[in-house]
């Protein structure tokens, strides 16, 4: 397999923290209940957009001359990893806010990755890389915004002096 550059790397990393949301989104919105389905739309649209997110990696890690079969392998372990920190996590959990403090955590992560992308392509200097992050740091703020905003949200909501469960 070809060894990946700290830039290649990194998009390996948000390529398969991408295709981990996916699932994440999908396990919050069966946390849901009739109250909160208001929400469906915004979980619908954060899994577009990360499908989305790792289609435009996809296609720029197709530009890295013959490490593209490299980069999705190691997108694949940072997916793996990633999901089985979201099952530890939720493992018992069936409440949205858990859900919601889960996606605060896996966003502020995501947002942190692609700074850390950008930060490399200052120096790497490769167009297509630019134009990735112009596009994914910002909708990964949004993300994060969307989420914490909710889970606040949610918190707000609940006694807290009810006894935890």
């Amino acid at each position: 397999m070809a060894e990946l550059t700290n830039l290649e790397s990194k998009l390996a990393e948000v390529l398969g923290l991408a295709e981990a949301a996916k699932g994440s989104v999908e396990q919050v919105k069966g946390m849901l209940d009739e109250q909160e389905k208001d929400l469906d739309a915004t979980l619908g649209r954060m899994h577009d957009e990360a499908a989305e997110t790792a289609e435009r990696c996809l296609a720029v890690a197709g530009g890295f001359d013959g490490k593209k079969t490299a980069i999705v392998e190691a997108a694949r372990e940072t997916k793996q990893e990633a999901t089985e920190m979201m099952k530890t996590y939720l493992e018992g959990e069936d409440d949205a806010l858990d859900g919601f403090e889960f996606l605060t955590m896996a966003e502020a992560g995501e947002v942190g990755h692609w700074a850390i992308v950008k930060k490399f392509n200052e120096r790497a200097g490769l167009s297509a890389v630019s134009e990735l992050v112009g596009w994914a740091l910002p909708v990964q703020e949004q993300h994060l915004d969307v989420v914490l905003k909710t889970s606040l949200e949610l918190a707000g909501r609940e006694d807290p002096n009810e006894i935890a469960d």
